[in-house]
């Protein structure tokens, strides 16, 4: 009789409000949260309870749910989750602001005396609430209302099964979800059915009411769907893009994504449903220094303990492996918090896009300029310098509104995860908007200045002469901060110049009253002491050969021209080659030629410094890149000139062919990379990515120099038909961050579905 009297204590719950008098034709609004949740029964048989008195087969009772996973998919884009495909017990994933549909089968047909409704609770809130929005209930109704923030309705009812299309608030929390179904008969029984599958809800770029919203279908397809992309790397002599997988879609991807926004980002709540808060606490949870985030930064030479930044092909690998211990991952630089922090936000939901600024300046002091101080031989005063400028460096772009700044702000917003400066007494930045930046706005929030100093500080050159000298300003450059900003074009594995949107084109009127309005907010005037003078009458060329691949020589040129017709003139000229990272710092010098010399009136002379690959590859960092600067001085008249730029030797790219790929059907493959060194290759080996391949393969024997080919082969049985990106990194004991990308188009090996298959672009 036990599970009478659980029964009966049921019927003592009170009856459910009248649904037909709630609604906002009544003449107020509905109360979602004034519904009682019925206990569940405790005695049942495939999901039913036990009932063995007549009068009782009135209870409406919920045999089960579909959650045509096929349907909601398509309609939500969310097709591709790995917790939709996957064959047991596939999860809904779907968008915020836009309904989907669930099949309920009930042990009798419905009818219009019967009262349905639906509770929906945050999976990882352990009190969910009304007032923090993490529980919600409705009851279903016949038709949409406006004026309800979710909406279930009934769409059809057939037999003992009917429709519903629920409709989540577009401003709801970003969650894991459970949905319970509470059912009462005529006679007000009531019974509590709670569906084990779990309901993620995203952002939703396609609902107008979402803050998320994005009206380019371009960008929609590109910064949210797309897996594949390329970060641009290098320098800006010298650009590369390198294929990255984000892998937004893939087993564990989504649940660690959820789990970095609550448990790392500390966003609860209301917050969770905000795209500038969570954003702002991705850029955070990505890197390790305030918390156990994802990955661990090392700008060092030393990555023994872990994977070196240049190895990592892709965002999944690193996001499984963080999942599954909760340990931050080691290692990475710019690209890899970029590449890592745009899955996330793909993921959730966010438009993303990977942004890659050239000649970046790391503005220490907040005066929007970088100094250098150097000897009066042009060697660079490490000691002194705590502003720097990488060659290159990553961020990201979220697309949102910013009702927070007023009109005229939404779009993209900038976010970045490499550690470099706190804020708010963490290691994060933005989102600043982009517009904000453009306009020399820098005390908008958040970070405003920081980016701004990236894009648009000037350069500074100083000469330093002893402790009791003033410095001498040799050079300032306002043209070469922020350069050939870059992004992946939407739909096309090519570059986006989106340098406009940051910046002014430089030198122009409005780009230098931007400067001079941030200069003003920021307060910092920068002390300036003295320029050269003018001096016409020698002219300087500084140049070198930039597209050379690693292994071969590359010279330094400087041309020199006395222009004047009636005077001689002494010059002394320091030409070096240094070693650089790519965050700026000036590492061992491969190589200087000091110059003393008198040039004739109306003569040129040209002076050249070859550097062979004997004398650089023992002292090549991590993006083989260099320092090249000239320093030359005119001894009559005390004039400095001095030059500087970023060279970087160009490595091998690594080639893919493939079958003809077919769903479901074994597909064999090649990668290959030829040895452009005068030396044997060792340890070599290929990592390869792609649908149904994620492999790291080994070169069996050593590969000969100047043109010896490094191959390996592979299968993989590709799951989904259209197109797909198979990516390749290549690393040996002597030459490693060498990559390639094929992209290959899937075709259906099944005949009625020929049509789907998508076919190579024109």
């Amino acid at each position: 009789m036990g599970w009478r009297r659980r029964w009966n204590r049921f019927l003592r719950f009170p009856p459910f409000p009248d649904f037909d008098c709630c609604g906002p034709e009544h003449g107020r609004s509905f109360p979602m949260y004034a519904l009682p949740k019925p206990r569940e029964a405790s005695d049942v048989t495939d999901g039913i309870p036990f009932i063995d008195s007549e009068s009782d087969t009135d209870i409406l009772i919920v045999r089960g749910i579909d959650p045509k996973i096929g349907i909601n998919g398509s309609l939500h884009r969310t097709s591709k989750f790995e917790l939709m495909s996957r064959e047991f017990e596939p999860s809904l994933v779907v968008r915020r602001g836009q309904s989907f549909i669930i099949d309920i089968v009930l042990n009798r047909p419905y009818n219009d005396t019967d009262g349905i409704s639906f509770i929906f609770t945050i999976e990882d809130d352990d009190k969910p609430s009304h007032g923090t929005s993490s529980l919600v209930a409705i009851p279903l109704s016949m038709s949409y209302s406006s004026h309800r923030p979710w909406n279930v309705v009934l769409s059809k009812s057939d037999l003992n099964t009917i429709s519903v299309e629920i409709t989540p608030s577009p401003d709801c929390i970003v969650s894991c979800w459970k949905m319970d179904v509470d059912t009462k008969s005529y006679r007000n029984r009531p019974y509590s059915y709670t569906w084990p599958t779990k309901i993620f809800i995203l952002f939703n770029p396609w609902c107008l009411d979402d803050q998320v919203y994005l009206d380019s279908y371009v960008w929609k397809d590109e910064a949210v769907l797309e897996d594949t992309g390329l970060i641009w790397r290098g320098t800006a002599n010298r650009m590369r893009p390198t294929i990255w997988k984000y892998g937004q879609f893939d087993k564990d991807v989504l649940e660690c994504s959820l789990y970095l926004i609550k448990y790392v980002g500390k966003i609860t709540g209301k917050s969770r449903s905000c795209p500038i808060l969570t954003s702002r606490a991705l850029a955070a949870a990505v890197n390790s220094m305030d918390d156990n985030g994802v990955l661990m930064g090392n700008w060092s030479n030393d990555f023994e303990d872990g994977t070196a930044p240049t190895k990592w092909v892709g965002s999944a690998e690193i996001m499984q492996k963080y999942y599954k211990k909760k340990k931050s991952v080691k290692y990475a630089q710019c690209w890899v918090f970029g590449g890592v922090l745009t899955t996330i936000c793909r993921a959730v939901g966010i438009p993303s896009r990977v942004i890659t600024n050239y000649s970046s300046a790391h503005d220490t002091q907040s005066s929007l300029t970088v100094d250098y101080f150097m000897t009066d031989k042009g060697e660079i005063m490490t000691e002194m310098n705590s502003d720097s400028i990488w060659n290159f460096h990553v961020w990201n772009e979220v697309w949102m509104d910013r009702p927070d700044l007023g009109d005229g702000y939404g779009g993209w917003q900038a976010i970045d995860a490499t550690p470099q400066e706190q804020s708010e007494d963490m290691y994060k930045c933005g989102p600043a908007s982009v517009i904000a930046v453009k306009r020399g706005e820098i005390r908008k929030p958040y970070d405003n200045s920081f980016l701004y100093a990236e894009v648009n500080a000037d350069k500074v050159y100083w000469r330093y002469d002893g402790p009791t000298q003033p410095l001498k300003l040799i050079r300032k450059d306002t043209e070469s901060i922020g350069k050939l900003i870059s992004t992946k074009q939407p739909g096309k594995f090519d570059r986006l110049d989106i340098t406009s949107s940051y910046k002014h084109a430089e030198s122009t009127t409005e780009e230098r009253g931007t400067m001079f309005a941030a200069l003003k907010e920021a307060e910092n005037m920068f002390s300036r002491y003295y320029l050269n003078e003018e001096f016409n009458d020698i002219y300087f060329n500084f140049e070198l050969n930039d597209d050379i691949v690693i292994g071969q020589p590359f010279k330094i040129t400087l041309l020199i021209r006395n222009k004047s017709l009636s005077k001689d003139y002494r010059i002394i000229v320091y030409l070096r080659a240094e070693v650089v990272t790519y965050m700026g710092k000036v590492g061992d010098a491969v190589k200087k030629e000091d110059y003393n010399f008198t040039l004739a009136k109306s003569t040129m002379r040209e002076l050249e410094v070859t550097v062979r690959y004997d004398e650089y590859y023992k002292r090549l960092l991590d993006q083989a890149a260099f320092n090249i600067s000239c320093l030359a001085k005119i001894v009559d008249i005390d004039y400095d000139y001095y030059a500087q730029d970023d060279f970087r030797v160009r490595k091998p790219d690594v080639k893919i062919l493939t079958d003809n790929p077919v769903e479901d059907v074994e597909c064999h493959g090649t990668a290959y990379l030829v040895n452009p060194l005068p030396n044997t290759l060792h340890k070599c080996q290929f990592k390869i990515e792609g649908p149904g391949i994620s492999e790291t393969i080994k070169v069996k024997d050593a590969v000969a120099a100047n043109g010896g080919k490094a191959t390996v082969e592979f299968t993989f049985i590709p799951k989904q038909i259209g197109k797909h990106t198979i990516a390749a990194k290549f690393t040996s004991k002597e030459l490693d961050d060498c990559d390639g990308y094929r992209t290959i188009y899937v075709s259906s090996n099944d005949i009625t579905r020929i049509n789907e298959t998508v076919t190579p672009e024109d």
